[in-house]
């Protein structure tokens, strides 16, 4: 052992080969930081993503820097850890081998898939390019342009459909996600009307569709109906039990009605990364892999699923795809594996610490909910604040996200409204993929 306590690295060490830098990854990466192993991170992209903010990228609140730290200066101190940019393609079980594309495979002793999820269309997938999710860094930062794109062009139309069109935003699903952008968005528009000579953004239509007979379905009756009143506040067209049944280049059609739109947003499901399909596991519906009380797969006890990845039931309930369950199944199956290793008894099973629900609906007003305690207005928009600072975690991204904060609601003005493309683009490319994984793949939600 060395003098400052950790475990004497060396090459003979058992490997462990860690899918994905989103939550559930990073974490179970930090967490075998004095084990003594030897630890390959590998992603498709060189940086963490906070994706709980990600809809404030998407409305030009935040620019992209904040919410993204580069995962090796996460790692800068940590000698046992190597990052690797890479697009992993599968795995091989039987040799213990991960696949990748132009590099030769990765031998491991123990691997941790954390690959998160990507949107799901329904069985619809030819809706993707016309109604684009929201996942990545890239996927914000185009559906930014198309925003931003959409009011230019409304504002140099002459044909008032047209411009009706330019001017008709529908998200489709009213989870958080949802519900949180399309507040976003109506705070965008009312930002900003005098800067337009020929159209007036207020006057802009924000529909929010949910086929469910409620919004936010996570959170409690009185939370979520006062959450759609705030929203309905501020102009926001909130339409529940009401299925979408096409989406089209003209824009969809929802209950039988046909809605106009340039701009369609998917905010409904997702499903899970092909790490299932890699494995050969048993998946439930979402394409999540079913893993046993300690987040390995059948048969193969060296093999952890973890976070949106995995199908994972805590008494008996299966757990949400949010950051805090994969920050603590990534941390479980790096004790469990620092337990063999060391030939220490294990954690055993997998038991989650529930700490709560929250979302935002405007800048005065969001809803936080935990067993018996609510709150909603402006005192769970401070809670909602402090838990998002606090959970950013390097010092200078909660320094630079609270000074976005200040000044957007000093001087109502947005951080970021540029767009890079001279015409706003007709064409919608569907989600880019994320966390180590070739086209199908993602990072954890909120």
């Amino acid at each position: 052992m060395s003098q400052n306590g950790s475990h004497a690295i060396t090459r003979r060490a058992p490997h462990v080969v860690i899918v994905g830098g989103g939550f559930g990854g990073v974490a179970a990466a930090q967490a075998l930081k004095n084990a003594p192993v030897r630890v390959t991170l590998v992603d498709r992209t060189n940086y963490h993503l906070f994706q709980p903010l990600l809809y404030q990228v998407a409305t030009g609140v935040l620019e992209p820097g904040t919410i993204t730290t580069p995962i090796r200066s996460l790692f800068r101190s940590q000698r046992n850890v190597d990052v690797l940019m890479a697009e992993v393609t599968g795995v091989d079980k039987d040799r213990r081998l991960v696949e990748m594309t132009g590099r030769q495979p990765i031998p491991y002793d123990y691997l941790i898939l954390a690959t998160g999820v990507q949107g799901s269309y329904f069985g619809h997938d030819e809706w993707a390019p016309l109604a684009p999710s929201m996942k990545t860094l890239a996927d914000a930062e185009f559906l930014r342009r198309r925003i931003i794109g959409a009011l230019e062009q409304a504002d140099q139309e002459t044909d008032p459909q047209l411009r009706e069109q330019f001017m008709t935003f529908v998200l489709v699903g009213a989870g958080p996600t949802g519900c949180e952008l399309a507040g976003e968005l109506a705070q965008h528009f009312h930002r900003v009307p005098a800067e337009y000579r020929h159209i007036d953004p207020r006057q802009a239509r924000i529909i929010l569709v949910e086929a469910g007979p409620r919004a936010l379905a996570t959170f409690s009756e009185e939370l979520a109906r006062g959450a759609v009143n705030k929203l309905r506040s501020l102009g926001v067209d909130v339409r529940l039990g009401k299925a979408v049944e096409l989406v089209d280049e003209e824009g969809v059609v929802i209950a039988g009605e046909r809605v106009r739109s340039r701009t369609v947003l998917w905010t409904a499901g997702v499903s899970a990364s092909p790490a299932g399909r890699w494995l050969g596991v048993e998946t439930d519906r979402a394409g999540r892999a079913v893993v046993g009380p300690d987040l390995s797969i059948t048969d193969h006890p060296e093999i952890f699923v973890v976070g949106d990845t995995a199908h994972i039931q805590n008494n008996g309930k299966l757990l949400p795809g949010v950051a805090q369950v994969a920050l603590q199944s990534g941390k479980h199956a790096a004790h469990t594996i620092r337990a063999r290793v060391l030939r220490q008894p294990a954690p055993g099973a997998f038991s989650y610490f529930d700490k709560g629900n929250m979302a935002t609906i405007s800048m005065g007003y969001a809803i936080m909910e935990k067993d018996k305690l609510k709150m909603a207005g402006p005192l769970g928009k401070t809670g909602w604040a402090f838990i998002h600072v606090l959970y950013l975690g390097r010092a200078e991204g909660q320094l630079m996200l609270c000074m976005q904060w200040l000044f957007g609601a000093m001087f109502g003005k947005l951080s970021s409204r540029y767009i890079d493309t001279p015409a706003f683009e007709s064409t919608v490319r569907s989600s880019a993929p994320v966390a180590g994984v070739r086209p199908a793949a993602d990072q954890p939600a909120s």
